[in-house]
């Protein structure tokens, strides 16, 4: 059981985290010296190290990223930004918000909900047959979508996964491009193939794929189709068009479910075209079964950097507007 990473690292990071504390490791004891709150924050943070080590054998990088951001919104929140004026929380909210394992991949590691976004889209899923899950890059919508799609099939709770994506780039006429469907679409699915690759065994992804069991394609083959027994995502649902997300809606079958994710600030569409993604959230939103989950730059769980660039973006566009 890793915690503190090969060489001290992820120490090494929670120290430049807290330049006002100092952090040293001797054998399996860790000592904290300074201000009282960064030493708390700090001393939680450790406990979700643990937690995380104990489930998944060793913590990663990323993982101390999405904690550290957490323990900061838990500051801003509670009005205690900045050094001056800080005042001690009763029941400090800078857990990791985990939860229960969604499922395991071919290799026994534990994929988990790593935000409070994600573990509202494993909750939310749980209780409605449609579910919309709308944020920025790196909140992790398509993977924890995908997770869960796989978990209900491994359960034998649906027969099969369909994966769709609006090809927008290539105006959904993928006819022009050489070889089979597959080979046309798979630079616009390459994320959807990337999520599924981490949780299944090459071989039996192959054998999934070819059998149709799972089945990934454009938004454009969807026209026409009941999907009954499936468990269906539309993956970035933003560049669909109101009719694009009507066709696809009213595709649902029997025993089916769907999750649509998409990021409403990233659309591609042509000027003149509205997102249905936009749209969609006022004419569906009295519907019972149906939830929409929101996620912001506090879920990213990418490098740091991206929820920075997410932010000034957000600043940026508030400001023209």
């Amino acid at each position: 059981m890793v915690i503190l990473g090969f060489g001290d690292k992820h120490l090494i990071q929670l120290d430049r985290a807290f330049p006002s504390t100092k952090i040293t490791a001797r054998g399996h004891r860790i000592k904290i010296l300074g201000p009282e709150t960064e030493v708390e924050m700090i001393l939680n943070i450790l406990k979700e190290m643990t937690r995380i080590a104990k489930m998944n054998t060793q913590v990663e990088s990323s993982d101390i990223i999405t904690l550290l951001a957490l323990s900061n919104r838990s500051f801003e929140d509670s009005g205690q930004a900045g050094k001056k004026g800080l005042r001690k929380e009763k029941s400090p909210k800078y857990q990791m918000d985990t939860g229960d394992v969604i499922l395991h991949t071919y290799t026994g590691e534990a994929i988990t909900a790593k935000t409070p976004g994600q573990r509202d889209i494993v909750i939310a899923s749980e209780t409605n047959d449609i579910l919309f899950t709308i944020g920025p890059a790196g909140t992790g919508k398509t993977y924890t979508s995908v997770a869960l799609a796989v978990k209900a099939l491994k359960e034998q709770k649906v027969k099969k996964i369909i994966l769709a994506r609006p090809a927008v780039e290539a105006g959904e006429n993928l006819g022009f491009l050489p070889g089979d469907l597959r080979e046309k679409i798979d630079p616009y699915l390459r994320p959807l193939y990337d999520a599924l690759e981490e949780m299944i065994e090459f071989d039996k992804l192959e054998f999934l794929l070819q059998k149709n069991v799972i089945e990934i394609a454009p938004l454009a083959y969807m026209r026409g189709r009941t999907l009954n027994n499936a468990f269906v995502i539309l993956d970035e649902a933003q560049n669909a068009t109101n009719t694009q997300m009507k066709m696809f809606l009213t595709r649902m079958g029997f025993n089916s479910r769907a999750i649509i994710t998409g990021d409403i600030t990233q659309t591609d569409l042509p000027k003149k075209q509205e997102s249905g993604l936009i749209s969609i959230q006022n004419i569906l939103k009295q519907i019972d079964g149906i939830s929409f989950v929101y996620l912001d730059q506090k879920d990213v769980v990418r490098h740091k950097l991206v929820r920075d660039i997410i932010d000034a973006y957000e600043k940026f566009e508030n400001k023209k507007r």
